[in-house]
């Protein structure tokens, strides 16, 4: 269903998992976009109780922004990257559940934020 995200539901909890490790699972327009959409699902979501948000890998949560992909932005394209990202993260605030970030190495810029 995802290509930059793993979602899984286990015994009321819902498992975001960042999934770019090779990337230090830096948040690009497509992870953002994937999150947005597994948000919405668990937030109408009865039967999840908590959502623990956690990275691939062994050294990173997120390493913030994928600077790769912002590099070619123009700056209206960047802000509008950086207002989606808040969004996003916004709903993460706004759900019902509690939610836990599981933080194994790196949390930087807005994986910090994400945390």
């Amino acid at each position: 269903m995802y290509e930059n995200i793993l979602f899984e539901k286990k015994d009321g909890v819902a498992y975001l998992t960042l999934n770019r490790p090779d990337r230090l699972n830096a948040l690009n327009s497509a992870v953002l976009k994937e999150l947005d959409d597994a948000l919405a699902a668990i937030d109408g979501d009865a039967e999840i109780r908590v959502l623990v948000v956690r990275g691939a890998g062994e050294k990173a949560l997120a390493a913030g922004a994928d600077i790769t992909e912002m590099q070619s932005m123009e700056a209206e394209a960047g802000m509008a990257f950086g207002a989606f990202g808040q969004k996003v993260f916004a709903k993460i605030e706004a759900l019902r559940q509690p939610s836990i970030a599981m933080i194994p190495g790196f949390a930087l810029g807005g994986g910090c934020e994400l945390a």
